[in-house]
């Protein structure tokens, strides 16, 4: 990973910020999943836990060659106006290392309780007893909203979250979200 792309979203009097960020984001997804793309990593560089929110920023990571191939693809078309692309620029060579993973909530109480009754033969008002609403776990980290293609659901929050810096840089594969369990991204 010695090369970035920063995609920054320009400021629109009609849409929002968020919604900007969520349409990147799906084209993105689509076009790493398409070409089976495991080499590319994102991050946000004005990532904020204190809002929270991913920030105006995508910075996608890379070999040069990768990013090359990536960006000759046109999964930017008809978002132009909304952004701007920077070249292909070599990784500071001080910068630090991080992880940029997803975060999954644990299932809904309405799912474990389902669960339950057909691991534990609990009828509905045991398992409800069991597990109340109250339950839910809730993230209170940064998000963009997508929708799947593979799974048919109409739209779904993804967390994500910025681990803590490190001198060193942990090799692996990324998903098709740009985000990995593994490996880390070039931090600057």
């Amino acid at each position: 990973m010695d090369h970035y792309v920063d995609i920054q979203l320009r400021p629109d009097p009609e849409l929002a910020p968020h919604q900007l960020l969520s349409g990147l984001y799906v084209r993105l997804h689509r076009m790493l999943a398409q070409h089976g793309r495991q080499d590319i990593g994102v991050s946000f560089p004005r990532y904020d836990l204190r809002k929270p929110t991913l920030g105006t920023h995508v910075r996608l990571h890379g070999l040069r060659a990768s990013l090359d191939t990536v960006m000759a693809l046109p999964w930017l078309q008809g978002m132009n106006d909304h952004l701007a692309v920077s070249d292909i620029n070599a990784v500071p060579a001080d910068a630090q290392h991080r992880q940029v993973t997803r975060v999954q909530a644990k299932s809904s109480p309405s799912r474990l309780r389902r669960r339950a009754m057909r691991r534990h033969g609990l009828d509905a008002e045991a398992a409800l007893q069991r597990i109340p609403d109250s339950a839910a776990e809730q993230l209170q980290l940064p998000f963009v909203v997508l929708g799947s293609r593979s799974t048919g659901q109409p739209s779904f929050p993804l967390f994500i979250r910025q681990g803590p810096l490190s001198s060193t840089a942990l090799p692996g594969s990324f998903n098709s979200y740009g985000l990995s369990q593994d490996a880390t991204i070039p931090w600057f």
